[in-house]
């Protein structure tokens, strides 16, 4: 038995995705490298040797985990190189690709004849993802067109990379975007490298259009086609294999599992993304909803005496019931219990997402509100204790009550004194 966690690879998959990957390889000449930074299981580089020509890397440790355990081609980018890591960098890296024109010249006489390569940013926007796209606005990824100086001497290649988990659609779009910027110094290069993202494996990836776009940019600037897939190489060709270790109930049953999100699937907190689950399905379909959870201490230790998960809306099994026939009206009564549950959590509160606190005058209103749906001002009650961690600051006039606290800015001289009034009415009645 083998203790979890533990990845487990199928082989015949991760072969299938990569005959699929040399297949574009034969049809076109490119050359194709396994990005370590989405996959970097080692003990099957053997096997991706055998379709690939090498790997590509984000860090030092890549690059030298790529020389190492694969020994093929090893490229390296970095928005930015560490001096005291350079020389070792050069040892085992082909290929080194800048961010600007100011890292290439800043280390050049160090380069010891090796190809080197600026990245470029076609400032083109394909993707949903803005955690992942370089191209959005103010992007560290890349030289802008008017910033690459049209000399670019000892520079044999161009880099970019755009694309996330997308489709060859997103990358004939970004060529054309390349080529529009770029076209002058594309004919005075030896290779062009198009990045990852491209979902190559993928069931509905249209690989022809793939192949069209690397035919042409090679034939039409007489270049090298470099691609630099990670997710494609293993995409559904594994699992993350966990155990549940307890299980506890709060409104959900909770699955306490020895995984860490941030240590073996660190997309799900980043991306973020719902990973799926073998025997799975999406909430409500099956007959029992289960909510992963594992408990982390990055520094120091605890003693956890209860695990579980707070639902931050008021308990609607505390809400009376109303017999209405009107549907119209109906919806109406359904509509203001979910306004009441949604802004009476602990406290009143204006929204929940934006500020936690209420307005004096519209918790007048949600007052009345709670004891029409409940009978009591439990929640009212707590606002209106509340105010009284008021200290005198800012700008209100002496024994003046914030308007809506502890939200309201204090520092603009700005006051409607009738709010208070609220405050005493809400009080008396």
């Amino acid at each position: 038995m083998i203790k979890t966690p533990y990845y487990l690879i199928s082989e015949q998959k991760l072969r299938e995705n990569l005959s699929v990957l040399r297949s574009v390889k034969e049809q076109t000449g490119c050359k194709i490298l396994l990005a370590t930074k989405a996959f970097a299981m080692y003990s099957v580089f053997p096997i991706v040797a055998e379709y690939l020509d090498g790997v590509t890397s984000s860090s030092l440790h890549e690059a030298r985990l790529g020389r190492e355990e694969m020994d093929k081609e090893v490229h390296i980018f970095s928005p930015a190189y560490i001096p005291d890591d350079f020389e070792q960098i050069v040892s085992c890296c082909d290929h080194i690709i800048f961010n600007t024109p100011a890292q290439f010249e800043r280390f050049r006489s160090q380069l010891n004849g090796r190809s080197c390569g600026i990245r470029i940013n076609p400032l083109c926007s394909t993707q949903d993802h803005a955690i992942y796209d370089p191209c959005s606005p103010g992007s560290r990824m890349g030289t802008v067109r008017d910033k690459l100086p049209m000399d670019l001497e000892g520079v044999d290649g161009l880099h970019f990379h755009t694309l996330c988990e997308q489709n060859s659609d997103a990358l004939k779009t970004t060529l054309e975007a390349v080529e529009r910027d770029f076209a002058a110094w594309l004919p005075r290069m030896k290779w062009l490298n198009m990045g990852g993202g491209h979902h190559i494996t993928r069931a509905d990836y249209d690989i022809a259009t793939l192949v069209n776009c690397i035919n042409r940019v090679q034939d039409k600037y007489g270049l090298q086609v470099y691609l630099e897939p990670g997710e494609a190489i293993a995409l559904d060709a594994g699992w993350l294999v966990s155990s549940v270790l307890d299980f506890n109930e709060n409104g959900l049953v909770n699955c306490i599992l020895d995984t860490s999100a941030a240590c073996h699937m660190p997309d799900v907190i980043e991306m973020p993304y719902r990973p799926r689950v073998v025997g799975g399905a999406e909430p409500n379909v099956k007959p029992y909803t289960y909510r992963f959870a594992i408990v982390m201490v990055k520094k120091g230790s605890i003693t956890l005496s209860s695990f579980g998960v707070r639902h931050f809306e008021y308990n609607r099994n505390n809400i009376k019931n109303i017999s209405v026939k009107d549907k119209a009206l109906r919806e109406i009564y359904d509509s203001a219990v979910s306004t009441f549950a949604h802004n009476a959590v602990d406290l009143y509160t204006d929204c929940p997402s934006r500020e936690r606190a209420g307005w004096l005058c519209d918790t007048f209103f949600t007052g009345r509100a709670e004891y029409f749906f409940t009978g009591k001002s439990l929640v009212e009650d707590a606002f209106l204790e509340n105010y009284r961690l008021y200290t005198q600051c800012g700008e209100y006039p002496e024994g003046a009550l914030p308007m809506c606290y502890p939200s309201d800015p204090q520092i603009d001289a700005k006051f409607i004194p009738q709010w208070d009034m609220w405050y005493v009415i809400e009080v008396k009645e």
